[in-house]
């Protein structure tokens, strides 16, 4: 059964959805939406010293294949010579890219490690990808519940002054400046949890729990969705993040206790 919102807390909802969104997309977007984690940064980083690596060798090639169709045309050279090996020039071309591939590769594996090796969690939640919608357990003493989030129809989002395809009707809450341990499952099908401005994408699949985890650097209200092909309504399963202060966060967590479905915890079989 689906959980939808209800009357309790109304107050405090309302005062955490005033949250300001942190970076929408827009049209003719051409760069990344600014980043809100560490892990996001580091990703930014390297692409803007891979993007400076691939416009050098461009140029570099550009400026051969123009100075070869210079140098070597018809017109300068009406007895074509031929030449047959160049040690030096077989050399160069080899250990040239292998060296330029090194240089890319040193700053990539540190940000892949920097990625999977998932510090100690402050949070654990555990992200179930249905068709289509999400499933969020928060378990632990401290928290202890369940509920779905589906996305918003778009009168509803028009309605709440949210974007269309992106808003949903419960939305994940965590506390900034807290590391927060995402644990991924599929319940049907492979589905992917997506946060593009926490610099988190990793695939729900069934019977396997994936990890990953974010360190929200800044306050806010950010979009993401399901970012694996999953079925008809693929489109229609967004993630919303509220990323608040610790005061509010537990704020949300009492309130959340009340409203939501407790999670079932294991009997301990007696002796």
């Amino acid at each position: 059964m689906f959980l939808r919102k209800s009357g309790i807390g109304a107050a405090s909802l309302l005062a955490f959805g005033a949250l300001p969104a942190a970076a929408l997309p827009f049209n003719y977007q051409t760069g990344f939406q600014p980043a809100a984690s560490p892990v996001m940064e580091q990703i930014e980083t390297f692409h803007t010293e891979l993007l400076w690596i691939i416009v050098a060798v461009c140029l570099f090639v550009l400026g051969l294949l123009v100075w070869i169709a210079y140098r070597y045309r018809a017109g300068r050279n009406a007895v074509p010579s031929k030449v047959h090996h160049n040690t030096l020039l077989e050399v160069a071309w080899t250990l040239i890219p292998v060296i330029i591939l090194v240089f890319i590769a040193v700053p990539s594996f540190r940000l892949l490690y920097f990625e999977a090796a998932i510090p100690k969690p402050d949070l654990t939640i555990k992200a179930i990808g249905k068709q289509w919608f999400w499933t969020y357990e928060y378990p632990g003493s401290a928290a202890g519940f369940t509920f779905d989030s589906l996305g918003l129809s778009d009168p509803d989002a028009a309605k709440a002054n949210k974007p269309r395809l992106l808003a949903t009707d419960n939305a994940l809450y965590v506390p900034v400046n807290k590391i927060v341990e995402v644990d991924t499952v599929g319940a049907d099908v492979i589905h992917s949890w997506a946060m593009p401005q926490m610099g988190v994408k990793m695939d729900a699949v069934p019977g396997r729990i994936n990890k990953t985890w974010f360190k929200a650097s800044q306050t806010g209200v950010f979009y993401g969705q399901c970012s694996e092909l999953c079925g008809a309504r693929h489109a229609y399963m967004p993630i919303e993040l509220h990323v608040v202060s610790d005061a509010d966060y537990a704020a949300w967590l009492a309130t959340s206790k009340k409203k939501y479905a407790a999670l079932e915890t294991p009997r301990v079989a007696s002796k």
